[in-house]
């Protein structure tokens, strides 16, 4: 009976924990703190929107990058010493655009300029609201965002190893990486939906074009007529810093055409098309793609269940006052 209470209330233990982290996060975080953040952050991040577009995808990537690896506690911000190898330096976090930084950046030099407010808001809280007013501004959903987090106190290279999905992941894997983070599938295809307005490099899907197997050099779940615009912005020996809509047909519009283009064959990576080859997932990407409140619904959703991902706290986290240094 005893080995039984003692398992109990390990469970017990472990719920604690789960819900204390989420627990944490308000919604009013800030209400007596500084009441005025999240429109401080979002005109910030208007200005920078109206001067280049890139910084919606930029910023997203940014903040999926960030809870994926230590959770969502800035420490993709922090930058590289002779001593440290921070996350932005490994090589899956290279491609992220300078942009993204200068939203958060930015925010936070605003955030800071008013006297009550300095020094009281993460960086992690300031990269969460970007993230959601650049949602909005690109006209997707406007959503409350839960705050609260600390920023946190480590940022190694090291810690990125593996836990990025990758351009040629296959549905078990992009679901087993996605699960590790508390992520359903339903969330994963949803959250794929980011792609609607983000861009990637050649390198990332020539094999798609150029030599997919020895007997098709095509991948043959390729739109024919979108692989050969592919191979037309996309020579053999291209420029490596050339980028390319995910999104052919909107991508400047955060919409639902990511899964109407996947109907198509129109999906940039492996990893975006077998969303719908594969018929586990096929019908969740038919549903975004028929209602984009349906998709718009379970993207808040599950960018919500991200955002509570590794939170830190007092004990294990800090303020930045500045996001690049610890």
């Amino acid at each position: 009976m005893s080995q039984l209470n003692n398992v109990l209330l390990v469970w017990f233990l472990l719920l604690s924990v789960a819900h204390g982290t989420s627990a944490q996060l308000s919604r009013h975080h800030y209400a007596k703190i500084c009441p005025n953040v999240e429109n401080i952050v979002r005109d910030a991040v208007k200005k920078k929107f109206h001067e280049t577009f890139v910084t919606v995808p930029a910023t997203i990537r940014l903040f999926f990058h960030d809870c994926f690896v230590r959770g969502c506690d800035a420490s993709v911000l922090v930058a590289s010493t002779p001593n440290n190898k921070a996350e932005k330096d490994h090589p899956d976090n290279l491609s992220l655009a300078g942009d993204g930084f200068d939203t958060v950046i930015r925010a936070k030099a605003a955030v800071d300029a008013v006297p009550l407010c300095r020094n009281k808001v993460s960086c992690a809280d300031i990269l969460t609201m970007a993230t959601r007013d650049v949602i909005s501004l690109a006209g997707g959903p406007y959503y409350e965002v839960e705050l609260g987090r600390y920023d946190g106190l480590k940022s190694r290279a090291s810690d990125v190893n593996g836990k990025l999905p990758q351009p040629g992941f296959n549905l078990n894997q992009l679901n087993s990486l996605f699960a590790a983070n508390g992520l359903t599938q339903t969330d994963m295809i949803a959250l794929s939906g980011a792609h609607t307005v983000g861009f990637s490099h050649c390198n990332k899907f020539n094999n798609r074009i150029y030599n997919f197997k020895s007997h098709t050099k095509v991948d043959p779940t390729l739109n024919d007529l979108y692989a050969s615009q592919l191979k037309s912005m996309c020579p053999r020996n291209v420029d490596p810093r050339i980028a390319i809509d995910m999104d052919p047909t909107t991508p400047r519009a955060f919409d639902n055409a990511y899964f109407k283009n996947l109907q198509k064959g129109m999906g940039l990576f492996t990893s975006d098309q077998v969303l719908f080859m594969d018929p586990r997932s096929k019908p969740a990407v038919e549903a975004f793609a028929s209602n984009s409140k349906t998709f718009h619904a379970n993207f808040v959703a599950a960018i919500t269940k991200l955002g509570r991902v590794g939170i830190k706290n007092a004990q294990n986290g800090n303020i930045r006052s500045d996001c690049s240094i610890i």
